[in-house]
């Protein structure tokens, strides 16, 4: 037991580290959880699915937070973005965290894959698809600039859509997010984290209230990887400006399509649903 609760501890460390600096952190707990619920706490493969994205969800919470105190020049130079972005981003975190409680829990374990694999080729592809959209970047120097209404309109539906995403399924979202934020025009890494860090803090705490109270969160799980999650998030924030965003890149990706694989190994070859 003790070995489990100390992987889980350093892998929420790091995941905390990820969210901060380049998003999909949770492409390192969910698997794990999903391992201890189903090895330790005797959870069904399809149950244990469900059981580890939220707890997942609820431990990194505070790291998400502590990451914020960390981008706090970042986050008042986008500040009207922020504004912007935050209704959609409850609304659609809201809305997808009741759809993980309201389906039954083997399609949710039977997408596992699949949503690991949408969000690692959206984040390997993410500077392609800035490119491929022609969106200007005066943002980089002037990211709280005014926006044409039109650009306003697709960044909000957008963001609806991801945080569907990021409250349905948390691993991967913030790769979303940044996808989406270079989409709008946002250039400067750094301002792209500090806002992806807020929203992603917004679409977890709509989508931690509706896991407490549908009672889908291991507790013992949660709560040690949160204190972790807080150390690994707080620290890298404050160290972010001086990493290489392109490293960061590389690790992410590699990590998303090995856990992608590994999920199609489980739900094909491995017996089981999902993994």
């Amino acid at each position: 037991m003790f070995e489990t609760y100390a992987t889980l501890c350093c892998l929420a460390a790091a995941a905390g580290a990820i969210n901060a600096v380049a998003g999909g952190g949770t492409l390192l707990t969910f698997p794990a959880l999903h391992a201890a619920l189903s090895q330790v706490a005797g959870v069904g493969p399809a149950l244990a699915s469900v059981q580890a994205n939220a707890t997942s969800t609820v431990a990194l919470v505070p790291g998400s937070l502590a990451a914020l105190a960390g981008y706090g020049r970042e986050i008042h130079a986008t500040r009207r973005w922020a504004f912007l972005l935050a209704l959609p981003s409850l609304l659609g975190g809201l809305l997808g965290s009741v759809l993980v409680v309201a389906l039954p829990p083997e399609l949710f374990s039977k997408l596992v894959p699949w949503l690991i694999l949408t969000a690692a080729l959206l984040f390997a592809l993410q500077p392609r698809i800035a490119r491929w959209t022609g969106i200007s970047k005066t943002s980089l120097d002037k990211p709280d600039s005014p926006a044409p209404p039109r650009t306003v309109a697709k960044a909000m539906a957008f963001q609806f859509a991801v945080s569907i995403y990021g409250g349905y399924f948390g691993a991967g979202a913030g790769i979303l997010m940044l996808s989406a934020l270079a989409m709008i025009g946002l250039a400067n890494i750094h301002h792209m984290n500090a806002l992806k860090c807020l929203l992603g803090f917004l679409i977890n705490l709509v989508s931690t209230i509706v896991f407490v109270v549908e009672r889908q969160v291991n507790w013992p799980f949660a709560v040690a990887m949160a204190i972790s999650a807080i150390a690994g998030g707080f620290f890298a924030a404050r160290a972010a400006r001086r990493f290489d965003s392109r490293r960061v890149r590389a690790i992410v990706v590699i990590i998303g399509f090995s856990l992608a694989s590994y999920y199609f190994y489980k739900q094909f070859f491995g017996g089981t649903s999902g993994g």
